[in-house]
């Protein structure tokens, strides 16, 4: 059987394990595991998950009603045995498509294969962010912060908003910041302005992620910069951006092309910058194939993730859908492959 099927037959029978605790009333010996096999991958070892997590994880996934549980994955894509692989025309290392309307996978290529996720992992920076942070909240959306040291972000080739210690900002433009030019100042601002630090704030990516059921997903930092440790798989992706999607705000930002910020420097003098969108399909340097329009999404590279791209679309009859390519070759390799995934909407 592929990895993928082995992978929610564990995950079901976790699930199993969990209507039987309830219904034997906390019976389940604290001691019981449900243990996988420990292999090595991409430099990280696969881990065993104790029976008791993987209960907790998916009591958020699927909660009682009226004293039974809810069907299993019922509101999730599950990829099987039968879902279609891209043509040999897609060289990303790893490929999903979904559909959000009738769960199904339409194609998939090394879903669960855990890969570095590059900037994409700001998805889940914004979801914790909004969060944990209030962000629904209208007030506390434009509550000014004023940045630290934390955004001075060194790295060669990094992207960045170019915010500067001693800038005062809103949390709302930080995190236009971050998911519009891609700013990896704007995530560690973010990141200690939610939890005081950046590891804290990882702490809770990894609670999030969790909670999700994305049991391949380990964050470090809240923008991507390459860890060996910080890694995620195409379809931990696709949970993660399915949630976000839940949030009116992230569905706002991801779908603007361009913003300007107006806000102060540490003298208190005015500033002001433009950004702009990194997805070509919502700027429309790349087109959209005929019958979709985006949604929006988030792109990301390094040398070690490759190209990468998570994005949303929806078809003429108001269906949306999930895309994932992670580790493409390069930028044009991205959106080629991009779009001869998503052609398997309309086609």
């Amino acid at each position: 059987m592929k990895q993928c099927y082995k992978r929610w037959q564990n995950m079901f029978l976790t699930h199993f394990a969990r209507t039987v605790v309830v219904l034997m009333a906390g019976t389940l010996s604290a001691g019981l595991f449900l243990v996988g096999c420990s292999q090595t991958n991409n430099g990280v070892e696969e881990l065993s998950y104790p029976l008791q997590e993987r209960i907790e994880a998916l009591a958020a996934l699927s909660p009682l009603e009226n004293g039974k549980a809810k069907p299993f994955a019922s509101e999730l894509c599950v990829v099987t045995d039968d879902v279609p692989s891209p043509d040999s025309t897609v060289g990303a290392k790893a490929a999903a498509v979904f559909s959000l309307d009738d769960h199904m996978v339409l194609l998939e290529k090394n879903a669960f294969k855990r890969l570095y996720p590059a900037s994409t992992t700001k998805v889940m920076t914004a979801l914790v962010a909004i969060r944990h942070g209030g962000l629904q909240d209208e007030i506390k959306l434009r509550q000014k912060v004023t940045i630290g040291q934390e955004a001075v972000i060194t790295e060669s080739g990094a992207s960045l908003c170019h915010i500067n210690p001693g800038d005062t900002l809103t949390m709302e433009q930080l995190l236009y910041g971050l998911m519009l030019p891609s700013g990896n100042d704007a995530g560690a601002a973010i990141a200690v302005q939610v939890s005081g630090s950046i590891e804290e704030f990882a702490h809770l990516m990894n609670q999030e992620a969790k909670a999700l059921g994305a049991t391949d997903t380990h964050f470090v930092n809240p923008h991507g910069l390459h860890d060996e440790q910080h890694y995620t798989t195409a379809y931990d992706l696709y949970l993660i951006f399915q949630e976000a999607l839940k949030e009116p705000l992230f569905r706002k930002l991801i779908a603007t092309q361009k913003y300007t910020a107006e806000y102060t420097d540490a003298q208190g003098q005015p500033k002001s910058q433009t950004w702009n969108n990194s997805n070509q399909y919502l700027t429309g340097n790349q087109p959209m194939p005929n019958g979709l329009s985006p949604l929006g999404g988030k792109t990301g590279t390094t040398s070690a993730a490759g190209s990468c791209l998570i994005m949303g679309s929806r078809d003429d009859q108001d269906h949306e859908y999930i895309s994932v390519i992670m580790k493409a070759e390069n930028r044009q390799a991205l959106y080629q492959d991009m779009t001869n995934i998503i052609m398997k909407i309309v086609n």
